[in-house]
């Protein structure tokens, strides 16, 4: 039995968890094994009760678990700054969960909205820095309201830090026998952090001589994601590149609504997070027309992480099938499918 913390959030993640959790289940009994599920009920609606994003001992409540399931965080009238810095930032560092993974693939039975792109032409991963680089705490705000109001905010790039993440990037490459590397950076216009960045992606690339490497600043990787897709296997980035780029990624492959992440800690010292990158999309929530597949595409990856490969390679495929097979898609995908339906299809696909 795996014991998983489950943080709904805001939004459609309150309705999108729900079909995570019904997959999953679906899934523990092909398998044989099972779940215990214990629902924190944090989040923005918390922090409005309660002046805080979750309680002050939240991460020891959290330390003993497997995993964490989060659907998604932020609400209007919260500032994204006190809901992210509330709860989803603290669980990733005090966690080192210093790698965000996130897959881009253009499933069956979606259109990308490029031209002449079919299933297969976009499949690639993005692996995130999580836990430094442009987005610290460090720095401040002074004088201000006036005119000489200045605000500075530092970036941390440690040589412990990237290695690791660039290590994660190659290693993966060995493991999935996806022997392309692309490198995001920046050089050219930041100065200090960029090449310490590339130096460090060179030195390690003399330990891969089975891995390709290049390297692209962001701006024009940015623009090949979008003209040649098909050209990447693994794209290896800082945390602010990294986010950029993984929001691109899933656009061109049809949706956002299909964007999974894992906030990995690799050395299983700490719980790892599996999330969608959709957000809480207040536009939506309470419609029930949100698409589900992020979270259960997370569910699994989360999976994959606690040693159930088989069960996670059969939600993705269950994912295709329901989209494509049997044509169950909700409005983000040219279809009328409510949420629910759309999970307990992939469910019932699961369950054999």
């Amino acid at each position: 039995m795996y014991k998983i913390a489950v943080i709904p959030g805001d939004g459609i993640g309150k309705e999108v968890i729900l079909e995570g959790i019904r997959v999953l289940d679906a899934a523990g009994k092909r398998f044989g094994f099972s779940f215990e599920w214990q629902t924190f009920p944090w989040g923005c609606d918390y922090y409005v009760a309660n002046g805080e994003m979750m309680p002050s001992d939240g991460i020891e409540q959290l330390r003993s678990y497997d995993a964490i399931f989060l659907g998604a965080v932020g609400t209007p009238g919260v500032p994204d700054h006190v809901s992210l810095w509330g709860l989803l930032i603290p669980i990733r560092r005090e966690f080192r969960q210093y790698v965000n993974l996130r897959p881009v693939r253009l499933l069956r039975g979606i259109t990308s909205p490029l031209r002449n792109k079919a299933a297969g032409d976009i499949d690639f991963y993005v692996i995130r820095e999580n836990n430094e680089g442009e987005y610290s705490n460090i720095g401040g705000r002074m004088y201000t309201g006036t005119e000489e109001e200045f605000v500075v905010q530092e970036s941390v790039f440690t040589r412990k830090g990237v290695e690791r993440i660039q290590r994660f990037g190659y290693e993966l490459a060995k493991k999935l026998n996806r022997k392309h590397l692309t490198s995001a950076t920046k050089s050219n216009g930041i100065v200090f952090t960029m090449p310490f960045w590339d130096e460090i992606f060179a030195k390690l690339s003399s330990a891969y001589p089975d891995v390709e490497t290049d390297q692209f600043h962001v701006d024009a990787l940015c623009a090949r994601v979008v003209l040649q897709p098909e050209f990447f296997d693994i794209i290896v980035a800082s945390n602010l590149f990294g986010d950029i780029i993984s929001d691109l990624g899933p656009a061109v492959a049809g949706s956002l609504g299909i964007a999974a992440s894992a906030n990995l800690n690799p050395e299983r010292e700490y719980p790892s997070m599996f999330e969608p990158v959709h957000g809480s999309a207040p536009d939506i929530a309470g419609k029930g027309i949100a698409n589900p597949i992020g979270q259960i595409w997370s569910g699994a990856m989360m999976l994959e992480h606690l040693g159930q490969p088989e069960a996670a390679r059969v939600i993705e495929e269950a994912i295709e099938t329901a989209i494509d097979d049997r044509n169950v898609k909700t409005p983000d995908l040219g279809g009328t499918a409510t949420t629910e339906e759309l999970g307990k299809t992939i469910a019932e696909i699961v369950a054999g």
